[in-house]
């Protein structure tokens, strides 16, 4: 596991680009809080030519007594702001969080406390020039304990 961090964490700061002289499709971030819940990274696809609908997947953690194994799954859609590169990103995502990173769901282990959460967004997105891409969005965790209001913040590389 250890190794797909580092593979991930290589490969976003690493790809080198000239510029954006298209839309790029594909985006690798680190998240902070957000839909990973503490943190994680994630891949991101936009469906469309344009800015518009996207999908994402990742992985990431939680830790509270003990450590979380997440996954978060979402749609999105980027509204462009006068064509400047920045975006408001409003989206809805669940991410499953599973004890010891045990994702098969077996009720053998004795261990295996779990949960689902969903969860919203709504953000500022930004990208720059050199094909990087920041944003802030609220996303407020909603499960069986409650809601909880929450922001994330990444940065990361489009290509």
């Amino acid at each position: 596991m250890k190794q797909f961090f580092l593979v991930i964490i290589v490969a976003t700061f690493s790809v080198h680009s000239v510029g954006q002289t298209t839309f790029k499709k594909n985006s690798i971030y680190l998240e902070a809080a957000g839909n990973g819940i503490f943190a994680s990274v994630n891949y991101e696809r936009q469906l469309t030519k344009e800015p518009g609908l996207g999908v994402r997947v990742g992985v990431g953690f939680y830790t509270d007594y003990a450590f979380y194994l997440t996954i978060p799954f979402g749609i999105n859609y980027l509204f462009e702001l006068k064509k400047n590169k920045s975006f408001i990103d409003a989206g809805v995502g669940v991410t499953f969080a599973r004890i010891d990173g045990d994702l098969s769901g077996s009720s053998e282990n004795p261990n295996g406390d779990h949960f689902g959460n969903f969860i919203p967004s709504l953000g500022y997105r930004h990208h720059t020039e050199k094909n990087l891409l920041w944003r802030i969005s609220l996303t407020p965790v909603i499960n069986n304990y409650g809601l909880v209001p929450w922001l994330g913040i990444s940065i990361g590389k489009q290509f």
